[in-house]
């Protein structure tokens, strides 16, 4: 994907989130009576603006990373007799309580509405089928053999590859004992193995079978061409949806991930590759454009795969109904709620690095690869970012959804609103304290690259 592209992947994605938390605090704010002056997507210099037919002041800016909704406030606008009565300031206490928890609440709606709805079309998953143990790794200590299945870790079920990672990611910064329940092929027998971990996952989070010395069987992928992007080498080298790769410098590609590891090796250096185009076969040459990733030099050359077919023995499919996909969809939202707040609570304890924290260029990254794959991937890729969006907003930091929430908390039980000057006080800090880990984030972003 181009880079354009992935910009507009970006910006189609955090709009998305930002409106629908938006529009949740806009939603129950008129429900309530209270006049809303401007709802925005997006801050600075606006770049589209209209009036509705309710007085409110719809305006999109310039910068797509946040939102807002202004609404009628002696604290912030000079407000007539009249319409003090729909005045946010002169709601009762439950009612801003409500207004403000909206926006989480309709991010988590969301979420739990994408997941629910790809829940329902079916979920297919590749059996957590044990094909490598690497040497001198935490699995291999503790016992973990090539063809057993992992059905378990910590006493979770883990019918696919996705549970597998979860219930590792859920240990993250933990020094002890993982238990992982294999399965024998062919057998009903099954032990608990107990894989001794340190810091675990504490400075990268990411790959954590990898980590853990597991590589899982995966299905062949057909070296075959499914899509090129514009002008990256593959394109100019002259390759052409559906080739399929048959040689690469001599070497046989059968499998995708070979042609993958042959080209990331190669920067800057000529390949050549043998392909079947139409039952012909043709010589090409391509030179990898050199990419810098983690301080790392590897090649790209803007070629997309096809996507296997996941049938056979090597996947399981589970088909829901509708309540089942509702319920799940809730559990799952649920599920990676409570794994934020824990990450974040470990990162706060020094647990795990705050390397792990990631910005706007991450997002967009992964949120472009996600679009490569799929309508569907792209969807959990969004539900994933609303529910973290959610989370977040709900934390007790002034400037943020919680913050208002816990002031609103305090106001309930002492009876009064919580001075201004305190208020103030407290948004200035949350003001930094969230500008401070947005850079750190970029930071963390830049150095990625």
């Amino acid at each position: 994907m181009s880079l354009i592209q992935t910009v507009l992947v970006a910006l189609l994605t955090l709009g998305v989130l930002v409106t629908i938390h938006e529009f949740g605090h806009y939603f129950v704010a008129k429900r309530c009576g209270v006049k809303v002056l401007r709802f925005a997507v997006g801050f600075g210099r606006p770049v589209l603006r209209w009036q509705g037919r309710s007085d409110t002041e719809f305006v999109i800016g310039l910068i797509p990373l946040g939102g807002y909704v202004q609404m009628l406030d002696e604290r912030e606008n000079d407000v007539s007799p009249q319409d003090l009565a729909f005045a946010f300031n002169r709601q009762s206490v439950w009612r801003r309580i409500a207004i403000v928890a909206a926006g989480p609440a309709a991010n988590f709606l969301l979420a739990i509405a994408v997941l629910s709805g790809l829940y329902l079309q079916g979920e297919v998953g590749l059996i957590p089928e044990v094909e490598q143990v690497i040497d001198n790794s935490p699995a291999q200590r503790a016992g973990l053999r090539r063809g057993q299945e992992i059905i378990a870790i910590d006493g979770h079920d883990t019918p696919i590859e996705s549970a597998v990672a979860f219930r590792l990611l859920e240990r993250m910064g933990d020094t002890g004992t993982i238990l992982i329940t294999v399965k024998a092929p062919d057998s009903d027998v099954v032990r608990q193995l107990s894989v001794t971990v340190t810091a675990w996952l504490a400075e990268d989070s990411s790959q954590p079978l990898r980590q853990l010395g597991v590589v899982l069987s995966m299905p062949t992928i057909a070296p075959i061409v499914d899509s090129l992007v514009a002008g990256e080498p593959a394109d100019i080298a002259g390759f052409r949806e559906g080739d399929r790769i048959l040689r690469a410098d001599r070497r046989e590609i059968d499998d995708w991930r070979d042609w993958v590891d042959i080209v990331r090796a190669r920067p800057g250096e000529e390949i050549q590759v043998l392909i079947d185009r139409d039952g012909l076969s043709l010589q090409l040459g391509v030179t990898p454009r050199a990419t810098e990733r983690e301080g790392i030099a590897i090649g790209q050359v803007g070629m997309g795969v096809r996507p296997p077919d996941l049938g056979g023995s090597q996947v399981r499919r589970f088909e829901r109904g509708a309540m089942e996909a509702l319920s799940s969809g809730v559990q799952r939202t649920f599920d990676l709620a409570v794994l934020t707040v824990k990450a974040l609570g470990k990162m706060v304890t020094g647990l795990i690095s705050p390397n792990n924290l990631s910005g706007p260029i991450t997002i967009a990254q992964v949120a472009g690869d996600s679009a490569e794959q799929g309508w569907g991937s792209w969807l959990g890729f969004l539900a994933l970012l609303s529910i973290s969006l959610g989370t977040l907003n709900l934390l007790p930091v002034p400037v943020l959804d919680g913050g208002h929430l816990l002031f609103y908390c305090v106001e309930i039980l002492m009876g009064r609103e919580v001075p201004d000057r305190i208020q103030v006080l407290g948004y200035q800090l949350g003001l930094l304290l969230v500008l401070s880990t947005m850079v750190f984030a970029l930071y963390n972003d830049v150095a990625r690259l």
